[in-house]
């Protein structure tokens, strides 16, 4: 159903729009804009490994869970944009996307339960009986108060494809730009089918994205070579990424107990604070191994059956030995939804000499890293170094464009 608001929303990004070209980019990276909205995540119920993509016309399901801190329930409501490519919104009407209503309410709450911090968690399933996605493509979910509904408390990426093409590729450390050295490299194949009518070199985007941080987004140039209904991308710039190193790695699962990485907990003013060990640069040292999430996270309460509403919220006290930089140190994984601020920003402490940062995190296991800002450019590099054996994953889509649509389609997406 359309509302009033949803055609005023429309025609106003209809007028941002001349050409299919924004007159200035939308911030629609997942986030939170709220200090009282904590833990977004968005995970497949059946395999929280899975990126967050569904297939279009199937029985799959995202669920997008966050909390609120306090005692009271606030009455929540959801939209959802389609979005193109390069994450800028589409000029598809809601109704060309959506089936069902846009504008729901949030009825899936519960309150924390034996928790010194309290919080209402909150879950929306997606799709569900109120709003069908009709069409494949990429998606933003944005949460608001009923009463206030151009309020963004938080909003979450997510994305439903037609998997009407066939990914497959590698990825090796024999790269253009040297070999078993600080890069990895990509060959990627897209099975379209003998007959198709697609043109590679202008119906198709490819993106590659590396540990799901949007920052890292390559969007490629085009196709080295077809070969019948088999398109090749391979020897582009865009598929050569520096390597990086193993996240690190802390557990909270038991607040009163120090667990992996982790020196000591104390309780202190009206919650639990967990010490991680120090930790030190890695960019002069060998690669070690370590199985990692490659920078997600697990909310998990050892002695909850229910660890969305038993898990406690803990202050993690993170260390970096090291000397003071000129740029800026950060603290990142999927827990901060890759945005940096002062909640995730390190501070210098000079007696020290170490850089530090406490952050409230809901009990769990998680992945982690520190980035240094240059210029806008977050990365690991200075502090970590690039090591081509590392593990890392790499998420592929496959976007038809093709002449006069007004939307693209997602027809493809595979982890590598």
């Amino acid at each position: 159903m359309v509302t009033m608001d949803c055609l005023r929303a429309m025609l106003l990004l209809s007028m941002l729009y001349l050409g299919g070209m924004a007159v200035y980019p939308l911030d629609t990276l997942s986030g939170v804009f709220s200090r009282d909205v904590r833990t977004l995540s968005v995970e497949n119920p059946d395999y929280f490994m899975s990126p967050p993509v569904v297939r279009l016309g199937t029985s799959d399901r995202l669920v997008v869970k966050f909390d609120i801190l306090g005692d009271e329930h606030q009455y929540l409501r959801y939209r959802i944009l389609h979005c193109n490519a390069d994450w800028q919104p589409s000029r598809l009407l809601e109704p060309e996307y959506v089936g069902g209503f846009n504008e729901c309410d949030i009825t899936d709450y519960a309150y924390s339960s034996g928790t010194y911090v309290h919080y209402v968690n909150y879950r929306v399933e997606i799709p569900n009986e109120d709003m069908q996605l009709l069409v494949s493509g990429n998606y933003l979910m944005q949460v608001y108060p009923e009463s206030e509904p151009d309020e963004i408390l938080l909003q979450q990426r997510f994305c439903v494809s037609e998997n009407s093409v066939a990914i497959a590729g590698n990825v090796t450390a024999r790269t253009d730009r040297g070999v078993n050295d600080r890069w990895q490299q990509l060959y990627i194949t897209v099975d379209v089918g003998d007959g198709s009518r697609i043109n590679p070199y202008q119906d198709l985007v490819v993106t590659v994205t590396q540990n799901n941080r949007p920052e890292t987004t390559r969007t490629l140039a085009g196709p080295l070579r077809t070969e019948g209904g088999t398109i090749v991308y391979a020897h582009d710039p865009a598929l050569v990424f520096n390597a990086g190193d193993e996240y690190r790695r802390f557990e909270t699962v038991r607040a009163d107990y120090a667990g992996m990485h982790t020196d000591s907990v104390k309780f202190g003013g009206s919650n639990w604070h967990a010490y991680l060990s120090v930790d030190e640069p890695r960019e002069e040292k060998d690669y070690i191994y370590d199985e990692t999430q490659h920078g997600r996270f697990k909310i998990d309460e050892y002695n909850s059956s229910n660890p969305d509403l038993g898990a406690d919220y803990v202050t993690v006290h993170f260390t970096l030995e090291m000397p003071r930089i000129a740029e800026p140190v950060y603290v990142d994984g999927d827990f901060t939804s890759h945005r940096f601020g002062d909640f995730n920003r390190m501070r210098y402490d000079d007696v020290r000499q170490c850089y530090v940062a406490e952050i409230p995190l809901k009990q769990g296991s998680y992945n982690y890293q520190y980035v240094v800002d240059r210029g806008g450019v977050y990365t690991p590099a200075p502090i970590d170094g690039d090591k081509y054996e590392t593990r890392n994953e790499y998420l592929v889509k496959v976007y038809l464009r093709q002449p006069g649509s007004r939307g693209d389609r997602l027809v493809g997406a595979t982890v590598l």
